[in-house]
């Protein structure tokens, strides 16, 4: 749960948070309003950047959690989705401190009471627990938990040069994680009737050859997982879901090159070779439309939704253009 590397200016990213929602957030790896409104009902969120106002999805009197690395879909957004959340209460949960980044968006809130902080790996039960308690303990109760911690781990064509630890570490992360997350925020669940959960999935969730084996073979199980969880928490009201997005250009998105390899080329470089592979095209997936799709699933406007995995892929893995009938 760590922030992006390389962070948009942190007004630009920060319009995700204006729902009312109180939030812990685990994070993997937009425009921004820096207008702040009195504080109204307590919340616990997390999530990504966008106005509720524009989305017309309401989180009054909303806790939630959100897990994370430092370069999902959300690595630009987290930011902007406490913005959208100045109003509630939140704490961010993150495993990196490299760069000082969790302080960086403390420190856009100016010391704001309703915002927190929290150091936590979500291969931990003991510091997912933790980071479940505190929320409640500060906050009153939990209300949405975002599932979004994730590694893609290295490049390997040939699976008999595949490095087991390299294969754990992408399932104890996006997988562990994911299942910790949803066993914690369930035993805070469970005894209120509602509640909602959601999870960073993937295309790759779906469909072999996107991906490295251990990142599809995760993916894969997030999305049994949520189905599975899904059945078990429908009788108690909680909406457990997915999301799966194409390609995004993230800091993930590029993790298997060095450092010094990521650049401008290379992320324009991705652009064209993604652009090229697309069903929908004249438009590009930005972290916002993931984002989008996080929110909305977390709200009540997605209230008799559930065991859903969407997808937000521009009909990429529902479409088939080898034979060329339409291109």
């Amino acid at each position: 749960m760590k922030f992006a590397t390389k962070l948009p200016p942190l007004k630009s990213s920060i319009n995700f948070l204006r729902p009312r929602l109180s939030c812990l957030w685990c994070r993997e790896g937009s425009s921004i309003s820096s207008e702040k409104k009195p504080c109204p009902a307590p919340v616990a969120a997390a999530l990504y950047p966008h106005s509720k106002d524009l989305l017309g999805v309401s989180f009054n009197g909303v806790r939630l959690i959100y897990e994370g690395s430092d370069s999902g879909p959300d690595s630009k957004n987290r930011a902007v989705f406490l913005d959208e959340l100045v109003c509630s209460r939140v704490l961010i949960i993150d495993l990196i401190q490299r760069d000082n980044l969790g302080q960086r968006v403390l420190d856009y809130f100016a010391g704001d009471p309703n915002i927190h902080y929290l150091y936590c790996d979500v291969t931990s039960e003991e510091d997912v627990s933790r980071a479940v308690n505190l929320t409640v303990e500060r906050f009153g109760t939990l209300d949405i938990m975002v599932n979004n911690a994730g590694l893609s781990g290295p490049p390997c064509p040939d699976i008999r040069h595949s490095d087991m630890l390299d294969f754990e570490k992408v399932f104890d992360v996006n997988v562990k994680g994911v299942f910790l997350g949803m066993k914690h925020a369930s035993r805070i669940m469970i005894p209120l009737k509602k509640g909602s959960i959601v999870s960073l999935c993937s295309v790759s969730g779906t469909t072999g050859g996107l991906g490295p084996h251990a990142y599809t073979g995760s993916k894969h199980a997030v999305l049994g997982l949520t189905r599975s969880v899904a059945a078990e928490l429908g009788k108690h009201g909680i909406r457990v879901n997915c999301v799966s997005p194409y390609a995004v250009l993230t800091e993930l998105a590029l993790a298997h090159l060095p450092e010094d390899e990521r650049t401008e080329d290379a992320r324009a470089g991705f652009r064209t070779f993604t652009k090229s592979h697309a069903n929908l095209q004249g438009v590009e997936l930005m972290p916002d439309d993931v984002a989008n799709a996080v929110l909305f699933l977390a709200s009540d406007e997605a209230r008799y939704v559930s065991g859903d995995n969407l997808m937000v892929d521009g009909g990429f893995t529902c479409t088939n253009h080898s034979l060329k009938v339409f291109r």
